[in-house]
This record gives structure tokens, C-alpha cells and sequence, in this order.
């Protein structure tokens, strides 16, 4: 598991902190990872939501029009000795 440290959080934000983890009955540090958790899941969450939302829009704008399958693109640009640097 990883760890994460902050400093120079201001001592009124701490005592916020303190307080919530009291109402909820943690501990500081155990308050202070379920807020990371929470807003590492909303973050993936809004990514997964645009993500579909941008997919469902490609959908409905390419129907009808044929697609090339992805291996044969793949395909021709390892054929043509392309390389990344």
C-alpha cells in the first residue's frame, strides 16, 4: 500500500478534519483515506461517465457507415515499417 503525506495543511482544516472523523466515528487518518478513496471514485466514475457518453455519440454518428475492423489497420501500419520513436 502506498503512503501519502501532507504538510503544510492550515490547523483549521485539520480541526474540520477532526471533527467530521469524530461525527463519523474514525480516526483522523482513517477519515483522511476515506476521503481520498471517495474522490478517486468520483474522479473514475465521471471519466467512465464521459467515456460512454462520448462512445454512445460516435455510435449514433457513424451508423451505417462501414468500419474498418482495428487488426487490419493495425496490420497495414506494421506492414508499412512505420516505427514510434
Amino acid at each position: 500500500m502506498g503512503t501519502v503525506h501532507v504538510r503544510r495543511l492550515d490547523d483549521q482544516v485539520v480541526e474540520r478534519l477532526k471533527r467530521r472523523a469524530a461525527a463519523n466515528n474514525r480516526s483522523l487518518e482513517s477519515e483522511a483515506r476515506h476521503i481520498l478513496e471517495q474522490a478517486a471514485e468520483d474522479d473514475m466514475a465521471e471519466r467512465v461517465r464521459a467515456f460512454r457518453a462520448l462512445s454512445e455519440r460516435l455510435r449514433r454518428e457513424t451508423v451505417g457507415i462501414p468500419q474498418t475492423p482495428s487488426y487490419i489497420l493495425i496490420r497495414e501500419d506494421r506492414d508499412s515499417g512505420h516505427r514510434d520513436a
